[in-house]
Order: structure tokens, then sequence, then C-alpha cells
């Protein structure tokens, strides 16, 4: 069972940057995501990394702005969130797909483990 435990949200102005982190309760698993989602909508994936980190995937809202990395030594995977806008205000959660599992998935039911979730609010 892996535990994930999401910290570093908070209220920040349009144009900040902000870094979100994942702690993992221990080794993590090959492939960590991070998922957003705003009152209203459904759950949409952010980043992903894989591995050791050379690989990694974003939506195009955050491709260029937003820098998915992880440190495995720490067990924790990082969103560094640069010129955050007012429309990626959400709850922000990271998840981990099966310890087996090596492929990066863009679908969050593929995700088997999630952590509490983070608040995000980026005023205008």
């Amino acid at each position: 069972q892996v535990q994930l435990v999401e910290s570093g949200g908070g209220l920040v102005q349009d144009g900040d940057s902000l870094r979100l982190s994942c702690a993992g309760s221990g080794q993590l698993p090959y492939v960590i995501g991070w998922f957003r989602q705003a009152p209203g909508k459904e759950r949409e994936f952010v980043a992903a990394i894989a591995g050791s980190g050379g690989n990694t995937y974003y939506s195009d809202s955050v491709q260029d702005r937003f820098t998915i990395s992880r440190d495995n030594a720490k067990n924790t995977v990082y969103l560094l969130m640069n010129t955050v806008k007012p429309e990626d205000t959400a709850v922000y959660y990271c998840a981990a797909r099966g310890s087996r599992i090596t492929v990066v998935n863009r679908n969050a039911r593929t995700y088997a483990f999630w952590g509490q979730g983070t608040q995000v609010t980026v005023s205008s």
C-alpha cells in the first residue's frame, strides 16, 4: 500500500510561483502523476513522471509553465508551478500507478493510490 501526502498549496496571485510536494510513505512507484479538480469540473491530468525522472509529461494547459520532478532519495515528487493563472485554481492531487506499472497514462482511473489533495487558489 502506498500512502501519498501533498503539501505546498495556498493562496497566490496571478503570475506567482508555487511548489507542491508529494511525499510517499516509502519508495515511490515508477509512475507518479499530478491531477487537479476545480469546483464543478472533472479531475484532469496535469503532469506525470516516470522512473528516475527522465520522462515527463504535461497537459497542454501547463506545458512550459509547470515542471514535475522527483527526488527518489526523499521519496518525494514535486510540481513547480510558474506563472500561475486564476484558471489554475483547483485542488491538486498526486497519484501513483501500481508499483509494477512503468507506462504513463493520463487517465486518472488508471492510478491506484491517491493523496488527500492540496488547495491552490490563484487570485487575479
